[in-house]
């Protein structure tokens, strides 16, 4: 899937070897290598980047099937319940459950 923004395997990097001069290895030689190791970090940091912002929006998204779920679950019931008593709703208990959101919303922002 990466391949192909990748450069170097595992593989790769264990089988290097390096040309040897009088004072040991060739630095050009070894500079150029750890310049590729270094574009391949580069690369897996953007990829985890990327990873972790897709993450983040899936799991938003799980929350809000999750919020939108439990809605109509409880619309279901409500219609089931609904259907059998025929309760019919006024504005007055419109504005009791409204007074009762108002004091658990606004109740737990005073406490913060």
């Amino acid at each position: 899937m990466y391949q192909n923004r990748i450069s170097l395997t595992p593989q790769d990097i264990l089988d290097k070897e390096f040309k040897v001069d009088v004072r040991g290895f060739n630095l050009k030689e070894v500079d150029q290598f750890l310049d590729v190791i270094i574009g391949d970090y580069e690369e897996f940091a953007k990829i985890i980047r990327e990873k972790d912002a897709e993450k983040e929006e899936l799991l938003e998204e799980i929350t809000k099937l999750k919020q939108e779920i439990r809605n109509l679950e409880t619309n279901i019931e409500i219609a089931k319940s609904g259907s059998t008593e025929r309760k019919e709703v006024t504005n007055v208990d419109i504005m009791k459950r409204l007074s009762q959101l108002e004091k658990i919303v606004y109740g737990k922002e005073e406490q913060q």
